[in-house]
């Protein structure tokens, strides 16, 4: 016998991803964000307010990371077409809250929901619509983000055996291969995904919304421990720079429960790089050569899958299509809250941290990955 959640998710995989489908068609049809006030539209959307409130009244009080994404998908949905009542959505704002709280996360759906945490059925896996450009975005993403987590396992290993170990020259290997992964899946997402598509109906979905009225940011596919980790082990952000610090208290609750640990041992493990300048202070090993070596090629490949992210796909995908979007659209562009213009720049900033570009106001692990590549030659 199936259960209401059961209920719950197989709507969410069927009659919810169609109704969202025939809204999103409309939308595109007229070029535009979302309609507003015509009769024919406003019936689908209460359809989907009315129908999702239904299944939530009848869940049992569980608590689970699972179903807290398919509530979070029926208000993300709300929040998208502009519909539902406080009085209408409070039900969903109930769960949502109770299982935050109790796991210690974000109480909404986060892109993790949408992608590792996302079990497929014989409908498939959940989505919001059945467009193809959004199984594009998640797959792509999630693609990305094992492969940064396959990264952030190997260089996670390394520093209880030692920089000159030959068992950390294979680790820095697969960490390296993982990073080239990352770009290749960013290059697909990149050729495959369609900018209109993205900018009017798959990003309205990722907007911030309110719970209890407490607003939440929005999801961000970069919402996995994995990245920062390795920022950290590799030495190239710091956890006691400011700007930093408030990337990673920002992002953390909004992480899968089992990304926060992890998260926390990286900030007090001894970098990769200040391993690598204090073992190089007398010549060098062959070994530790190598292993120094094949550590900046790992390096190199983070600051190019992160480069290629942000000139290749935050700005093509969102930078320049807001420009055109209405006025009155402006202050509503992104997922992350601030306006897009302070997120770009943040985005930016952390670009040149990965990428150990020094600018004015900007010292980044330039000089000292320098040093070590001097050693090396």
């Amino acid at each position: 016998m199936s259960t209401a959640a059961d209920r719950l998710d197989h709507w969410i995989r069927t009659r919810f991803a169609d109704l969202n489908t025939e809204l999103e068609q409309r939308y595109f049809a007229a070029h535009t964000e979302i309609l507003l006030g015509d009769p024919e539209i406003d019936r689908v959307k209460h359809t989907i307010v009315t129908q999702g409130a239904a299944l939530i009244a009848e869940l049992d009080p569980v608590t689970s990371y699972d179903l807290l994404g398919l509530v979070g998908f029926y208000l993300g949905a709300c929040r998208r077409h502009e519909v539902g009542s406080p009085a209408e959505l409070t039900p969903a704002y109930a769960v949502a809250n109770r299982i935050g709280l109790a796991l210690g996360v974000a109480p909404r759906y986060v892109f993790a929901h949408q992608s590792l945490y996302n079990l497929a059925g014989r409908e498939g896996y959940r989505t919001f619509t059945t467009l193809p450009d959004e199984r594009i975005f998640i797959e792509y993403n999630g693609l990305a983000v094992l492969a940064y987590q396959r990264a952030a396992t190997a260089l996670r290993r390394i520093p209880t055996l030692g920089v000159g170990n030959p068992l950390a020259g294979y680790l820095l290997e697969d960490a390296r291969t993982a990073l080239l992964d990352v770009l290749r899946f960013n290059q697909s997402l990149a050729k495959e995904l369609d900018v209109d598509r993205f900018f009017l109906n798959i990003r309205p979905y990722f907007k911030s919304y309110r719970v209890n009225g407490i607003e939440y940011r929005g999801a961000n596919a970069g919402d996995f421990a994995a990245v920062n980790e390795i920022d950290l082990l590799l030495g190239l952000c710091r956890q006691e720079d400011p700007f930093y610090q408030r990337v990673l208290s920002e992002k953390a609750p909004y992480l899968p429960p089992e990304d926060q640990p992890p998260l926390r041992a990286a900030m007090t493990t001894e970098p990769l790089l200040t391993a690598f300048l204090r073992e190089s202070a007398e010549p060098m090993p062959p070994q530790l050569r190598a292993n120094a070596e094949l550590f900046l090629e790992v390096c190199r490949a983070h600051a190019a899958a992160y480069a290629f992210h942000h000139h290749r796909l935050v700005k093509p995908f969102l930078e320049v299509p807001a420009q055109h979007a209405p006025p009155s659209r402006q202050e509503d562009l992104t997922a992350s809250g601030p306006p897009l213009s302070v997120v770009i720049e943040s985005l930016a900033r952390l670009a040149d941290l990965r990428a150990a570009r020094d600018r004015p106001g900007l010292t980044t692990a330039r000089a000292a990955l320098d040093q070590l590549r001097d050693r090396c030659a």
